[in-house]
């Protein structure tokens, strides 16, 4: 992890200029801001003020000017990019709302944009000043300083650069201004959101992490990082602390290299001449070292690193970083890529990462979406293309989420043969820059150097020679599809589709996206949010056509075409639920789709990990989030309100899980720890439409086997079945306490599909479930009780379900509302959701989320099923 402090130097031998991490506010007062006066320290630029070329038309001599009056001009946050900007300076409307970013006139984007602030600064003799880009300015950039041009920046998104400013520095006032071209993301290593949501009118040009002022002495310290080798027993670690350490002045100079990993001190001396630059390499030993773990199997223990440069006894630059102690493998598998870690075999159970469509940072959302993975039981996070902030890849590490980087698809990032020279620098420098980033991080699993191909050789050896800077140790992966690259080689990795709709039984399948390899991007497609959140983002007739006409496009779909349109997914949901007879009635079958599709994908993958053959090795589902509202690819929406498609992945994903085969209707135990759990039962019970138990069956001494799967007796198949029916399986301990509970409605009638007509993202269905009897079940009664506990700033609102009625009550909903009648509290973590109880039986459900939330209101449960009716009820305090 590269601190504040940490960023990476002017790298010559490779020709590039580097650059890394923060995050502040706002400031508008001149001067608004204040260079560093400590060796070592480091100060982020705040804010900005931000114009258009077109009206500050001025070159950069008068713009950064301190006495430049730029009162006129937008404030701006630090990290910003400039339709980002605006629109946290209130330019524009809810652009979340139906096709208001239409309106966004995208010619405001065609000329620069300029960025400015001021600061103060004291400039000591024997001082050195550095002004550092933590990334590239989407666009590419020129940079004023005091009215001389201090350098540019090229039109990648990732290259950091850092500039020595002493000489331009002035005591007292002091005047940064930015000068940012528009981006072009089809023809620059730029950032692109190809089909996933509609574009950002300005491609995100302009300034997306922080830029900084740090000062030194004499020598700089840069690109701190721990290279780290595990034994196998991980009884003990060996430690190479390396660095860069620059003399920043013209005669030779000898610096004593000093720091601690953790209480343990170490030191080097190292002489470096007139502006020389030296690596230095430092051993450590640690005995019996604190292992870090992805969370399911272990803790999350993390090392620090402080490391200093001395010159005549006075420090003259520090830098600090935390890092893990821990071993990360991947082979070929059957075909498949797999991991270890720390020696253990660990299967990818993901989904694919999105950024804010403008780039915007927002750490309270940031933490809620990781947490959000950890409550899900997801382990593991892909990034494609678009890489995450310094935060992102701190909270991973302590909550033990793997993650997997890598460079995006489907725009100039692959068009190879059009790269020019200049792209090839870019490209080595943006993987220096992010080798840089995350080379500490243990939260990282591996690297993608290319996304659905892979590199040909002379871009293979850019990323390659540019990750070497930073000693990477983390798998290199060729590509996300089922390729190689002459140097890293194959893959191991599939990327069959599907992307759009298909019914739960294709995960069982031995074709395509089946559940066997690594399946690097797959999905059901269409997710469709709650009706709360519909209506924040759908106009009353895009409400209407969502249900009624599957062959509209809807905005809130993609631009492409394929998946533009609810198309197959509102037919198959019509022929096997019944066609829907109201916007409420839509999104509650809705629920059940993406429910029943989503935890059978993971299920699936779950069980097959044990398979011989060709076993599952990791699957990652498309996607985890969204950048911008839309209705597709998501385990939750961008309201953060947790539906069907969340829920249904969290059953599939409980860490000691009982499951049902689609394929040969076989159960399964899936535990994801590190210790098998034996002495326990699975009760298998059939229930017709109507409540009948049709079977009712006890499988006892039942072992799930550690960090897999075993498979156990086949569901019955009796006679009598109602065309739609119910499978309840309870799996309970030795005392006979129900420690995992799992429903699935089932038809007779199964899910057909044509592989023959396949497509890259979609297998359409030959014939369908019928699962119609689910609206007629009957009347169902619940009784409803609950209560609030509070502690600090978090509640935690319990809601027990009591069956009160002669009928089952199926996919039974509870939400927390602010409120007798108000909006459903989000975000929010529940112990489980939507679910399915029989006459006297009774679950008891728990939501956790911030008090400050309710603003003010008490918290009321709203809960309401397929058949049964919703009410509310109020949960004050216990």
């Amino acid at each position: 992890m590269l601190r504040k402090s940490q960023v990476p130097w002017l790298v010559t031998a490779l020709g590039l200029a580097l650059v890394l991490p923060a995050g502040v506010s706002d400031a508008s007062a001149q001067p608004r801001t204040a260079a560093p006066t400590v060796p070592g320290q480091t100060v982020t630029v705040p804010g900005w003020k931000l114009q258009t070329s077109k009206t500050a038309t001025q070159g950069g001599a008068t713009l950064s000017a301190p006495s430049y009056d730029d009162s006129a001009w937008t404030t701006v946050p630090a990290r910003s990019t400039v339709l980002g900007g605006l629109i946290s300076a209130g330019k524009y409307g809810d652009l979340n709302y139906s096709t208001n970013l239409k309106n966004v006139t995208k010619s405001d984007f065609s000329a620069p944009w300029w960025y400015r602030q001021t600061f103060s600064a004291t400039p000591a003799a024997g001082k050195h000043t550095f002004l550092r880009l933590d990334n590239g300015i989407i666009g590419g950039s020129e940079i004023w300083l005091n009215g001389a041009k201090i350098g540019t920046t090229d039109t990648g998104a990732y290259p950091a650069h850092e500039f020595d400013v002493t000489g331009v520095l002035k005591s007292g006032a002091n005047a940064l201004a930015i000068k940012a071209s528009p981006a072009d993301p089809k023809k620059q290593l730029s950032i692109s959101w190809v089909d996933w949501t509609q574009l950002p009118p300005d491609n995100n040009m302009g300034i997306w992490r922080d830029v900084q002022l740090a000062e030194s002495g004499a020598v700089t310290v840069r690109n701190t990082r721990v290279v780290t080798s595990v034994a196998g027993d991980l009884k003990s670690a060996d430690l190479t602390i390396k660095a860069e350490i620059t003399n920043n002045t013209n005669a030779s100079v000898t610096t004593t290299v000093a720091g601690t990993v953790d209480s343990t001190p170490f030191s080097q001396q190292v002489t470096l001449t007139a502006n020389q630059t030296k690596t230095v390499s430092i051993a450590q030993h640690l005995a019996n070292p604190r292992v870090w773990w992805p969370y399911e199997m272990g803790d999350q223990p993390l090392y620090h690193l402080a490391l200093n440069a001395s010159v005549d006894g006075q420090v003259s630059d520090s830098a600090a970083t935390d890092f893990g102690v821990r071993d990360v493998k991947s082979s070929i598998k059957d075909g498949g890529m797999a991991f270890t870690v720390n020696g253990k075999p660990f299967l990818v159970r993901g989904g694919g990462w999105s950024s804010d469509l403008f780039l915007r940072y927002d750490s309270r959302k940031l933490g809620d979406q990781l947490d959000y993975v950890k409550d899900l039981g997801l382990n593991t996070v892909r990034l494609e293309g678009k890489e995450e902030n310094d935060e992102f890849y701190e909270l991973a590490d302590k909550l033990g989420i793997m993650v997997m980087p890598g460079w995006e698809c489907c725009s100039y990032w692959q068009s190879y043969s059009s790269w020019k020279d200049a792209d090839h620098t870019v490209a080595k420098a943006s993987a220096v820059t992010e080798g840089l980033r995350l080379r500490n991080h243990p939260s990282v699993l591996g690297f993608y150097i290319g996304s659905d191909t892979a590199p040909p050789a002379a871009v293979e050896k850019d990323y390659l020679d540019g990750l070497k800077v930073s000693d990477w140790q983390a798998p290199i992966i060729s590509s996300a599809a089922t390729a190689s690259s002459p140097v890293t080689g194959a893959s191991g990795n599939k990327m069959d589709g599907p992307y759009w709709w298909i019914p739960p039984n294709y995960w069982y399948g031995s074709q395509l996206g089946g559940a066997f390899g690594f399946a690097s991007e797959v999905g059901p497609g269409p997710t469709i949010p709650d009706a709360d959140a519909l209506r924040k983002y759908l106009s009353p007739q895009e409400l209407s056509d969502l249900w009624q006409n599957g062959s509209k496009a809807q905005y809130h779909l993609s631009p492409s075409g394929d998946f533009s349109k609810l198309g197959s997914f509102l037919t198959a949901l019509g022929k096997r639920y019944g066609a829907p007879k109201s916007l409420d009635d839509f999104t509650v079958k809705a629920q059940l789709t993406n429910y029943e599709v989503n935890r059978a994908q993971f299920e699936a993958f779950g069980r097959n990990q044990s398979k011989s053959g060709k076993p599952a090795t990791g699957v990652i589902y498309w996607m985890l989030n969204n950048p911008w509202p839309t209705l597709f690819w998501h385990l939750y929406d961008y309201s953060m309100q947790p539906s069907g498609s969340y829920f249904g992945a969290k059953t599939g994903l409980r860490p000691l899980h009982v499951q049902y085969s689609y394929d040969d209707r076989s159960v399964a135990l899936v535990n994801t720890g590190l210790s098998a759990q034996s002495g326990l039962s699975v009760q298998t019970t059939i229930f017709n439409a109507d409540g009948t138990v049709k079977s009712d069956t006890t499988q006892s001494a039942v072992t799930a086997k550690a960090n897999g799967s075993t498979t156990l007796d086949k569901v019955a198949t009796p006679s009598g079945l109602s065309a739609t029916y119910f499978v309840r399986l309870l799996l309970k301990d030795s005392s006979g306490a129900v420690v995992d509970r799992n429903v699935y409605w089932l038809s007779t009638k199964a899910d057909t599909l044509n592989y023959d007509n396949s497509t890259w993202y979609d297998t359409p269905q030959s014939g369908y479930a019928d699962l119609t009897g689910l609206q007629n079940l009957g009347t169902g009664k619940v009784d409803v009780a609950a209560s609030t506990t509070t502690s600090g700033d978090r509640s935690t609102t319990s809601v027990k379900l009591t069956n009160s009625g002669g009928k089952v009550a199926f996919f039974l909903r509870a939400t927390i509302r602010k409120g007798a009648s108000g909006d459903e509290l989000a975000p929010i973590t529940w112990s489980d959701d939507y679910v399915t109880i029989w006459p006297g039986e009774s679950v008891t459900l728990k939501a956790d989320y911030r008090t400050a939330d309710l603003g003010g209101a008490t918290p009321n449960v709203q809960v309401a099923g397929v058949n049964v009716a919703a009410r509310t009820v109020p949960a004050g305090p216990r």
